[in-house]
Order: structure tokens, then sequence, then C-alpha cells
């Protein structure tokens, strides 16, 4: 056995030892999550200030240069997230710090993998998200700010983490907005907050010292190691991590921008999880809300991680205003738009930026079932169900807030409560089904003559987003696919999740569209589909 071959499978014993519950295989695939443990011959004075890269070079020449970064101790890490097959050899690259082991090969074995690979912008269609290997990804987001605190002082598993993650995937959610960092909020109905359900405060901070009285000049290495857990396990679930490094609104004492400790911290989460495929960079929640920073702040964060991320991770800004400004930083556009005229809004954005997807982040619907913690503009589930379909229909991807777990206050199991205190996470199933069925990827917003809203592929299909209180469906397509046609009408109903086939309907003597709504789906919304014959 070559020495090569020795310090790969000691590497990964290591891994398997220290970290079992991180993605480290003895046959690792395309997409993996491999960790690679090194450490120092002596301890290092200032090891989070030290740069360290392993660069890693395949048998096609391909050179990955990633930033390693410091574990604890005299250990450094560095997570390899290889998007080809074949012997990888890897080297470390450090001035100041002697590692071992410096060189070493990895073979990546052919074969199916679990993983789809990282989120991309499309490159046929760039108004839409797909995976590295080209399957479409629907972006359906689940609203949980303090998901890293559920199990932040549990030193040994992450039960409640796992528990909330198996209903968010049960109900078809793919993606996951949340804070590295959150502490507190100044709004909601504290007083009937259960404290076994209230992650307001956490003790735990992710520098020296706590929320309180916090020494910025250190990092909690512990706190990122537990962070590690839901980043991984979100992976291993295949949802998308959408990571959130700042948050302004939620008193966290953070450094002062632009600073020594500042930078610290920010370099640190860029080189600890862009190794993760699962994985979009949001700079900050609210960022240009609270005071905190300003537009050129937001861009050199922007330009930092970029110089760092060696997967080159999406990357976007929770701040529409910022987006608008400089659409040429972010990778996708992020919209928060809560106004009642929501469709045309977000179809505006949508046809503002032809080459970037467009994500309303919060629609002002935030579903509640119990107690408030953020009313927001709307509270009715029904409601709330119809904004994220009015982003549908305008293009976008849209996200769901239930109030009691979107924010400090988190019911890992909702569906203990009583049945009128639970979610209605099943119309989110069904959004989620619906989108995949009618191939959203190849979708694009449409609007005809007096019709709803409307969804084409532009050559066989045709959907129409009929809202309660129609009497009829109406209007004029003559600029449609289905103009001469005849074509089969199929309704959806978006609170059962279920079909229904009407007669065919024929375009080839008219355009005028009449089609009278079924009886039980009347007063309801609905989504009618036309296809081609």
């Amino acid at each position: 056995m070559r020495i090569n071959q020795i310090s790969f499978l000691f590497t990964v014993l290591f891994c398997c030892i220290a970290f079992n519950e991180l993605h480290a295989v003895a046959s690792p695939k395309k997409w993996d999550v491999i960790t690679l443990s090194f450490k120092a011959k002596k301890m290092v004075e200032a090891p989070l200030k030290e740069e360290v890269w392993v660069a890693f070079e395949n048998e096609n020449g391909n050179i990955l240069k990633v930033p390693a970064f410091y574990n604890g101790g005299k250990e450094w890490l560095v997570r390899f997230n290889p998007s080809d097959t074949g012997k990888w050899k890897y080297k470390v690259e450090a001035k100041n710090v002697a590692l071992k082991p410096a060189r070493g090969t990895i073979d990546v074995s052919a074969g199916e993998t679990n993983s789809h690979g990282a989120i991309m912008v499309s490159e046929k269609n760039k108004k839409k998200f797909v995976y590295e290997d080209g399957t479409p990804y629907n972006a359906l987001a689940f609203e949980a700010d303090w998901l890293f605190a559920l199990d932040a002082e549990n030193e040994k598993d992450i039960p409640k983490t796992k528990e909330l993650v198996s209903h968010i995937k049960d109900y078809n959610f793919n993606q996951v907005v949340m804070n590295v960092y959150a502490f507190d909020a100044g709004w909601g109905e504290k007083d009937k907050v259960k404290p076994e359900n209230n992650y307001a405060k956490p003790v735990v901070f992710p520098f020296g010292g706590t929320n309180e009285k916090p020494d910025h000049s250190k990092l909690n290495i512990e706190f990122f190691k537990r962070l590690d857990r839901v980043i991984n396990h979100l992976n291993e679930q295949g949802i998308i991590s959408h990571l959130m490094i700042y948050v302004w609104n939620k008193k966290v004492n953070w450094p002062k921008p632009f600073s020594e400790e500042d930078n610290m911290f920010y370099e640190y989460v860029v080189k600890r999880y862009q190794g993760f495929p699962n994985l979009i960079w949001d700079v900050s929640k609210e960022a240009l809300d609270y005071g905190m920073d300003d537009m050129s702040y937001i861009t050199e964060r922007i330009e930092r991680l970029r110089k760092l991320d060696a997967y080159n991770r999406l990357v976007t800004v929770h701040d529409y205003n910022y987006c608008k400004m400089h659409p040429d930083k972010v990778d996708f556009i992020a919209i928060q738009q809560w106004s009642p005229n929501l469709h045309a809004l977000t179809l505006d954005k949508w046809t503002r930026y032809p080459d970037q997807p467009v994500m309303n982040i919060e629609h002002g619907g935030y579903e509640k079932t119990m107690h408030s913690i953020f009313d927001g503009q709307y509270t009715d589930p029904i409601v709330c169900l119809d904004r994220n379909y009015q982003c549908i229909f305008a293009g976008a991807y849209s996200t769901y807030y239930w109030q009691n777990t979107s924010w400090y206050n988190v019911i890992t199991n909702p569906f203990s409560l009583p049945e009128e205190q639970q979610p209605n996470f099943r119309y989110y199933k069904y959004l989620a089904e619906f989108m995949e069925a009618q191939n959203f990827g190849e979708l694009v917003p449409d609007q005809y003559s007096f019709t709803p809203y409307a969804l084409t592929n532009e050559t066989d299909t045709c959907l129409l987003y009929v809202t309660g209180g129609m009497t009829s469906v109406n209007g004029h397509m003559t600029d449609s696919v289905l103009n001469g046609h005849q074509v089969s009408v199929t309704w959806f109903n978006p609170l059962t999740g279920t079909y229904e086939e009407a007669e065919t309907y024929s375009f080839e003597d008219k355009v005028w569209l009449h089609l009278e709504i079924p009886q039980e789906l009347k007063n309801k919304n609905a989504v009618v589909i036309f296809k081609k014959l």
C-alpha cells in the first residue's frame, strides 16, 4: 500500500471517529462531503489569522484550491466536495503552519449517489434553478431562523433538529432559510410561549464570552462544530440551507463592521461551510434596514466571500434595495413584497432581470394557528397559500412562514398539537407536487386579455390561476399556444392536491375563452390546466 493511500485511510478513520455525523466515507462518490483532518506539528499562536489552503488536482489537470479552517487544538479541517470522479491528489499550502499529512490522494468512485450536486442558475433558462447534474430545482423555502439553536446545547446529538427537519422534508419543502446566529426579537406574545419552545437568548454564542458580554477577538469553535451537524443533516435530507450570515434585527451583539473581528468571523463562516453542496449564501437578513451597514459594506462582503469560496455557491442578499442597485453582485434577486398586488409587483421584478431567478423571500404572509409571534400583513392559512401561488404564477420562487417555527418560538413537532392549532403544511406538499408535475422549470408567466394569471411552456400547455369569487373563466387567448387547437381541460385543487379532468375545449373557431368553474371549486382558488390534444 502506497504512503498516500495510508494517509487517506488514516484521514477517513479519524473523520469517522471525530465527526461521525458528517459524511466521510471510505469510497466517496461525486458531490459527497469529504472532511479531511490535518494536524499541526505545534500549537499556533493566532490560528484564525493564518491562511491554509488545500489544492486538489484530478487526472484531467483540473485544480480546486479550497481554504482550510481551524478546528481547535492543533487541528485544521478542509471540506472537499468533488464534482468529478477519479483520483484527486491534494497538497497543503500554508506559510506559517506545518500540517500533516501534507499530501494525499482521494479516489472518488463512480456509481449512484444520493446527491444532485449544488444549486445553480440554469444555463438553458437563466430564470430557473437547477442542480449541478441538471435536475430542476423548484425552490420552496421554509423559514426557521433559530434552527441552529435547537440542539446547540446537546453535545451528543441533534434530536430536536431532526424532528423538525423530518416534517419539513415530509411536506416537500426543499430549502430552509436560517441564520448562523440570532439572539432575540422585540416582538411577539412572549408570555404565551412555553419555556420548552422558547429559544430566545440562547446561551451559545459564536464568539468568546456571551452576547451580553462578548469577546469578539475569539471564536467559539464548539458553536460551529455543533452548527456543522445541522447543515450536514439538511444535506443528508436533500434540503438546501439558505444561510444568512448576519441578521440585524435579532439583537445580536455583532463586532463593528469592517473590523478585524468582523472579518475573522465572516471569513471563518465562508471557509467552514462552503464545502457543503446544499448551501446558498445570503450576506444578511434585513441587510439594510437597521442602520448596521450600507451598500458598500454588503458589496465588500460579497467580494470577500467570492475570493474565498472555491465552489462558487450562489449568493444573494435579503434586501431588494441592494439587489435592485447591484444585480450584478448577486446570483439571484431576493425580494420582500408585502403589497396586496403581489402578482403584478413580483412579475415586474421577474421581467426586470432577464438573466436571474427571482425569489420572494417574504411576501407578508405568516400563517398563525396559535399565539402571535409576528403577524406581518396576512395570517390566514389560505390567504398565505394564495400569496405563494401568486409568486409562482409570476415566475418566482417563494417562502413559507409558520409563526411557531420561523423565529424564537419553535415547536419541533407541530402535529403533536391539537388539530385546530396545527399548521397547514400539507398545502405546500401539494404545491411542491404541482410544480414538479407541471414542469415548473419550463414554465414562464404570461398574461392574456381578461384572463386570470397565466403560466405557459410556450409549446403546448397553459395554466390559469383562478381566484375565489370568479363565476367563470374568461378572456382573449389570441396570443396563446392554444389558439386554433383542441385542448384537454384539467382542474387542480390547491387545498386537496387533487386533479379533476373536464371535457375538452376547442380554440379552433374562436379565441374567446369562456369556461364554467366546477361546482366544488366555486368561490375557491384553483388552477385550470389546458394541454393541446
